[in-house]
């Protein structure tokens, strides 16, 4: 493979430097506050620096120079809903205070994102900050990634005197509080999210226009939780309608276990459902974008924000890094943010109230994960079961979460995860589906049975029931699911406005099938048919043995109606991708079996690397392996599985050797394929020094040979001889 040469040439008033370099690889990342060390050296693609300020005895520059020293492509992120903007706040920065700016709750408390940081108002002259104080000093440093973080208004704030002036400037009429109806909330949200999408549209347009003035082709990216989460975790954020905005070149899906575990109703128990979430959550993500290309990073975390056991982490990283492999349409990855977190701060073992920093089994297991992202291929392959199932979501499910109106409720997002859950629970790894994506022709292309609701979330506009009655006639089923008598159902909005007087939206869409949408009866329009369950989907969940009407809708919708096979249940979700096997076994369902896997396998949740003649997963548990089966050619020499970046590799008659890098004070652990058992080892520091405690075997079944040794950020050479 020829590489393209190019001479990147950066002037600015703090930086000349000109570099001469290969296309860079920019398929996995981290995230960092820090300057390098070597115990956070994670060895990934792209070291995004976080934040913009100097730290003492050292400038901004010099810790992006820092990782640059190191051999990795510097990005730059920080918040753009609160960040440490203190010059901003208290005047420094133009000569006027700007404490006000802050998310105002109902009492007068501001809501804080940490000590002196308030979550912000995007009010004009913060947006010329971030402008000039901000996007311009990282662009004169010669970077050309920028990621814009976490752009969250909170549901419960709008109280502010200059939330109160951006309503009237954004509606034309004075403030009206959000607890008083539901209409003054629905008109409160959508006014949190247009400021935000305002914000981002601007600050990304100036990114763009101030690059090119230097030369540069800059990127900026948007790094945000799920659509689901925000629903649930009742915050307001553009998500969707962001993907259309020339200005955004992609995101970063932030999943992980803190999102990720909060409690769902299924069956009529609440509780944490930690696998299940995570996959719903990168799904709506995978949703959101793929209609327009945009590139995705997916996030997850060997931590999480909360204090807990490192048992604890390690069983919902698991979960979490399963979910986001089974969607094998990407496979680019944040893999893990801040490692200065990770590596240098003690928590508790389990069972105990001892803190230790992170253990070595825990961090040799997760640079093994980590390291396989490094390789991980897009797949053709699809996750076992039917894959044509759709609920549709949209933007403005973050409308309707608080507060609660007329005593209608909607517990733990319990709407949504009816639609989902029941589904999911019986191995169909159901699709979600952007309603800001109709528009495009392929988002229904594969969707044969599309569940849709309002009771949660209503039609930003008349095109989308439009787009679904379209669909339908063309031969789509629709099953609709909602009693339609929740109090947002008569806020002022298109369809009782301008001509329209429907009492809730989907007496629209039905109008638009000339159908009567009654329960319990098959309905059709054009080729397609409609379901009606008169019942909003919490219904489902709320309450045990609640969803058969439901799961037996969409069984005889798509096998009769859609003619699209059988629907099979099972309790798994199965993905072979290049020559990793990732499997999630799902417990709460009837089938308890485990899922056999043969081998050989090489376990990749096992610090040890072990050779596995089959790997069994039982419910509630997941697995991620390497298929020695599928290795085409067996002959050639080849890392399968590392706790370290590999590099230099050299093949030679009977001879195999390379470099490994990963953080200090690690154990790296390595799995090997050679055509014979090695007559001869090597292992070496960076200065030449002999590497003696090295462990090692040899597997003559799967022609694999294991080695141990301590890690070094500086490299550690590996020669094999047979």
């Amino acid at each position: 493979m020829k590489l393209k040469i190019f001479l990147t040439c950066v002037l600015t008033p703090m930086a000349c430097f000109c570099l001469a370099q290969s296309a860079p690889k920019e398929k996995t990342a981290f995230q960092t506050g820090s300057a390098w060390r070597p115990e956070i050296d994670v060895r990934s693609d792209i070291a995004i620096v976080y934040g913009a300020g100097d730290r003492k005895g050292m400038t901004f520059e010099q810790r992006v120079q820092s990782w640059r020293d190191h051999g990795y492509q510097t990005h730059f992120m920080t918040g753009i809903a609160w960040g440490e903007y203190q010059d901003y706040f208290l005047g420094k920065w133009d000569g006027k205070n700007h404490q006000e700016i802050g998310q105002m709750e109902r009492d007068g408390k501001v809501i804080w994102h940490g000590g002196g940081v308030p979550y912000i108002v995007p009010v004009q002259s913060f947006l010329e900050y971030m402008k000039t104080a901000i996007i311009k000093k990282v662009i004169d440093a010669g970077i050309s990634s920028i990621y814009l973080e976490e752009p969250e208004f909170w549901a419960r704030a709008g109280y502010s005197e200059v939330f109160k002036k951006e309503w009237k400037s954004f509606y034309g009429f004075d403030w009206r509080p959000q607890h008083e109806s539901a209409e003054n909330t629905y008109l409160s949200h959508k006014l949190k999210y247009q400021l935000y999408y305002n914000a981002i549209k601007e600050v990304s347009a100036y990114a763009k226009s101030y690059g090119k003035e230097k030369g540069m082709d800059i990127k900026v990216y948007i790094a945000t939780h799920s659509l689901v989460n925000y629903s649930s975790w009742r915050i307001v954020s553009p998500e969707a309608s962001l993907a259309s905005l020339p200005g955004i070149d992609g995101y970063i899906a932030q999943v992980w276990t803190g999102t990720s575990r909060e409690p769902t109703y299924y069956d009529g128990q609440k509780k944490e459902r930690v696998f299940e979430n995570a996959f719903l959550e990168y799904g709506s993500m995978v949703s959101m974008t793929a209609p327009t290309g945009r590139k995705m990073f997916f996030l997850t975390d060997p931590i999480e924000d909360w204090p807990r056991d490192w048992a604890d982490y390690k069983k919902n990283y698991q979960a979490t890094f399963t979910a986001k492999l089974l969607y094998p349409v990407v496979n680019n990855y944040e893999v893990m943010p801040w490692p200065e977190r990770i590596y240098t701060r003690p928590y508790k073992l389990a069972g105990s109230n001892e803190e230790v920093l992170i253990p070595k089994y825990y961090s040799t297991q997760m640079q093994v994960m980590v390291n396989a992202l490094n390789n991980m291929p897009l797949s053709e392959n699809r996750v076992t079961g039917v894959n044509g199932i759709g609920v549709l979501m949209g933007n403005s499910l973050m409308f309707q979460q608080f507060p609660v109106h007329k005593g209608y409720n909607d517990p733990a997002f319990s709407n949504f995860y009816g639609q989902t859950l029941p589904l999911l629970k019986n191995g169909v790894p159901v699709q979600t589906v952007h309603m800001e994506n109709l528009s495009f022709k392929n988002t229904l292309k594969e969707i044969k049975v599309l569940v849709v609701s309002y009771s949660n979330m209503k039609p930003f506009a008349a095109e989308v029931n439009q787009h679904l009655a379209d669909w339908v006639k063309g031969g789509g089923v629709l099953v609709y699911c909602g009693s339609d008598d929740d109090p947002y159902q008569s806020v002022l909005e298109w369809w009782n406005t301008k001509g329209n007087s429907y009492k809730v939206p989907s007496e629209h869409l039905f109008g638009l099938m000339n159908i009567k949408a009654e329960a319990h009866k098959k309905l059709t329009f054009g080729r397609g048919t409609v379901y009606v369950i008169r019942q909003d989907p919490k219904d489902f969940v709320l309450k045990a043995d609640s969803d058969q009407e439901y799961i037996q809708t969409v069984k005889h919708a798509y096998e009769v109606d859609a003619r699209a096979g059988k629907l099979l249940f099972k309790n798994n979700l199965y993905l072979p991708r290049g020559a990793y096997d990732i499997v999630s076994v799902l417990d709460e369902h009837a089938d308890a079996k485990p899922f056999v896997i043969k081998g050989p396998v090489v376990d990749l949740f096992d610090s040890g690397l072990p050779v596995l003649a089959q790997k069994v997963i039982h419910p509630g548990e997941q697995g991620f392996l390497y298929n020695i089966t599928r290795i085409k050619d067996k002959s050639k020499p080849m890392v399968l599985a590392s706790a370290s970046r590999i590099s230099e590799e050299v093949n030679a008659k009977q001879a195999y050797s390379f470099i490994c890098k990963s953080p200090a004070n690690t154990v790296n652990s390595m799995r090997i394929l050679l055509p014979a058992e090695p007559k001869s080892i090597a292992v070496t520091g960076h200065a030449g020094g002999k590497v003696t405690d090295v462990k090692t075997s040899w597997d003559a079944g799967s022609k694999t040979y294991y080695m141990g040794f301590d890690n070094s950020p500086d490299g550690i050479k590996v020669s094999l001889s047979w």
